[in-house]
């Protein structure tokens, strides 16, 4: 095979990390390599580096067997080399076309755009990746799978023979996954080669030819995915034996009520929802994308407006119509987009801890308690086990899990005693999913009522000591948590359209 890309002895520091140490990585043509290791093992950084993001302290790089100095993303593009991130760069108001080749438009006489040729020059990518789409559409029209087939076409358009994808799957279901992994497939087979990072275990067998392992900004080794077992991948990229953490169904009979929706209605987003969670209880929430869970806890906390239903907290009717109203009736909301709205990012550890508690750290005359608000951060970074150099550590330069936990410490703060995570794991390593399973399962020993939205049914099965499924804006069944329910019975409900399904009440 013939090698694209050799990185040899790789360094790079920042401010107080060395964020990698003589790392190394190669890349044949042809062949899906994929990159694991826990948050901040140093995956993307090193990407950065291929990617002409970032320059290396230190080491060397070749790209096609010659040595090269990348100094920036267009002088990657000109090797190349193209990157899809996890969070997409697409403009919104600009057709599938025109976000292809911006910048790079063909143009008639005078300057003007040759829209036909940008069309046709858009649909012929597309063509070569075997998919249908309207290049004339806007992007903002289309769903989070088509505009990563777009980024695709976009480095396709630049004829990159080495394209890195960054967590591809992580917004996508699993048709939409199989769809992108055909295209991969088919890349791969006309000689591209793909470097894929993902978290996802299940993934790696299916897609990869060899996984390479970081763990703490060091190179740990390359093996073969097909002759690999996950469980020596996993140790590799954790440096220890990974405790399994499994439910355990508590007696909740006599347990006190603390929350109870009835009549829920927004729309055909939510159709009629009601149920009730127990002090001590872990409700899984599951459901294909565009179910509707989002939607129902949104609206229990006051981020989206309902229609019509009660809400009762400790039964108590409660009137919830903004976040404020939810926080002071003792509800916590982790969004599943925690960097747009649980964490300020810019703002250290401490303040974001501190964030909606800042009363009790203030005087009458506003003065704040800087004292008691480092100390107070300093013990919740002890208790929750969050790793940073320091309280005054920037929020945005930790690993997605270490901002999972901050989240958590927040609302803990805040002592909320019903707390809502949706989608607590996305985008987090193996090694601190283990950690926020183990966090969930203490809270709910300690009284707090939870409730948890996956869209991946094994973490639904693990937590959960009853599961809501919903489809369509309504909940379409309850099933016991634990080892007695089958993902297909969690499926079967999950695919009941709203107009055959029975009405279900917790």
């Amino acid at each position: 095979m013939t090698e694209l890309v050799r990185m040899s002895a790789i360094d790079k520091h920042f401010p107080g990390v060395h964020a990698l140490r003589s790392v190394q990585f190669d890349l044949q043509a042809g062949e899906v390599h994929a990159l694991m290791g826990e948050n901040g093992a140093g995956k993307s950084t090193l990407m950065k580096v291929l990617s002409g993001i970032y320059q290396p302290d230190g080491g060397t790089l070749h790209v096609g067997g010659k040595p090269v100095s990348i100094q920036g993303p267009r002088a990657a593009q000109a090797l190349g080399i193209g990157i899809i991130h996890q969070e997409l760069a697409l403009m919104a108001d600009l057709t599938v076309a025109q976000n292809i080749f911006i910048g790079r438009e063909p143009r008639l006489s005078f300057g003007r755009l040759d829209e036909d040729r940008l069309n046709r020059d858009a649909e012929a990518i597309f063509a070569q990746m075997n998919v249908a789409m309207d290049v004339r559409a806007e992007v903002r029209g289309l769903s989070v799978a088509r505009q990563q087939m777009v980024e695709i076409a976009k480095a396709l358009s630049f004829r990159s023979a080495i394209l890195i994808m960054d967590e591809p799957t992580a917004a996508l279901n699993d048709v939409e996954t199989n769809e992108l992994f055909a295209i991969i497939r088919k890349l791969r087979a006309e000689g591209v080669g793909v470097v894929y990072i993902s978290h996802k275990m299940d993934e790696i067998r299916r897609i990869s030819d060899r996984v390479t392992v970081m763990r703490d900004g060091a190179y740990v080794g390359t093996v073969h995915a097909a002759d690999t077992p996950i469980e020596t991948i996993i140790g590799m990229m954790v440096g220890r034996e990974l405790e399994t953490v499994h439910v355990s169904i508590p007696d909740l009979s006599a347990a006190p009520e603390a929350l109870r929706v009835a009549g829920l209605r927004r729309g055909r987003a939510i159709r009629d929802v009601g149920f009730s969670l127990k002090q001590g209880e872990i409700l899984g929430f599951a459901g294909l994308m565009g179910a509707g869970r989002t939607e129902v806890a949104r609206a229990i906390f006051g981020a989206d407006p309902l229609e019509a239903g009660e809400i009762f907290v400790h039964g108590k009717k409660v009137a919830i119509r903004s976040p404020k109203d939810a926080v002071a009736a003792g509800i916590g909301y982790l969004s599943e987009d925690r960097k747009h709205f649980g964490l300020a990012l810019g703002l250290d550890v401490r303040a974001n801890i501190g964030m909606t508690s800042l009363s009790r750290f203030s005087s009458a005359l506003g003065v704040l308690d800087e004292a008691g608000l480092e100390a107070t951060a300093r013990d919740y970074i002890a208790k929750l086990a969050i790793r940073t150099p320091s309280d005054r550590q920037e929020v945005r330069l930790l690993s997605g899990g270490n901002q999972q936990k901050i989240v958590i410490a927040k609302w803990l703060l805040r002592d909320c005693d019903i707390l809502i995570f949706d989608e607590p794991t996305r985008g987090i390593d193996v090694g601190a999913k283990a950690e926020i399973y183990r966090l969930m399962q203490a809270l709910a020993a300690d009284g707090k009522a939870i409730i948890v939205i996956s869209s991946e049914l094994p973490e639904v099965l693990r937590l959960s000591h009853r599961i809501a499924v919903m489809c369509e804006g309504r909940l379409t069944g309850i099933l016991p948590g634990g080892p007695e329910t089958r993902q297909e019975e969690i499926m079967q409900l999950a695919t009941l359209r709203p107009a055959v399904a029975e009405e279900a009440t917790l």
